[in-house]
């Protein structure tokens, strides 16, 4: 899953994009707070991080602006301000959780988790598709209740085709979804990590759609 923090705070920001790609997202980092609100408008992502003390502009501004044209990308707030009526404010403008500092990395990863699977319309901790499950919030995966060998990047994947059962994924949005910005990107990456997909879950198990992209096959 790709994620935009957008944190002013380097040794904060540097912890989140560390620690969430351990976990197997894909990061975007931004510390000035009009370069992340533009980011949005340039790729696709599947939940967002967002700091409200941001150097040039205000986070709930930001939020606000993002409202007002109707996007819908789950917003978690990382924020300082902890009274009640900032916190009501954050979600009064439209954030769906709100998170103060200091925070623990694992509670930042399990919130995204959740907002992630209710935008998909999962409200299941664990996905499935015939023998295999995955426990999004844990990151692990199952065949035949068998613990699955997956390295992080084949996880994401995997939970890229499980969050959209039925829908053709092109390359692009593959690549998009499990490569940040600052990432070096072989031309093959995604066929890569597709093969040893199907290597480990069968080769039927993601089916190729000639000329447009992948999707799950049969259960």
């Amino acid at each position: 899953m790709k994620i935009l923090v957008i944190e002013d705070d380097r040794l904060i920001g540097d912890g989140i994009k560390a620690g969430l790609s351990k976990l197997g997202f894909s990061v975007d980092w931004f510390t000035e707070g009009k370069t992340g609100q533009a980011a949005l408008s340039a790729t696709s992502y599947d939940a967002v991080v967002l700091d409200l003390s941001l150097p040039g502009i205000d986070g709930l501004d930001i939020l606000r602006g993002w409202r007002q044209q109707g996007r819908d990308e789950p917003v978690l707030i990382l924020t300082a301000r902890d009274a009640l009526e900032q916190r009501l404010a954050g979600l009064q403008q439209g954030a769906d959780d709100y998170l103060c500092k200091p925070f623990a990395l694992s509670e930042v990863a399990a919130r995204l988790q959740a907002l992630i699977r209710r935008r998909h319309g999962q409200l299941q901790p664990v996905l499935r598709h015939g023998a295999v499950a995955m426990a999004s919030g844990s990151h692990t995966a199952t065949l035949n209740d068998e613990p699955l060998p997956l390295k992080p990047r084949e996880l994401a994947l995997l939970e890229l085709f499980l969050l959209n059962p039925g829908r053709v994924l092109t390359r692009a949005q593959l690549e998009e979804k499990l490569y940040g910005w600052d990432d070096d990107v072989s031309s093959n990456a995604v066929e890569v990590h597709i093969h040893y997909l199907r290597k480990k879950l069968g080769s039927t198990f993601i089916r190729t759609v000639h000329g447009v992209g992948y999707t799950l096959g049969d259960a």
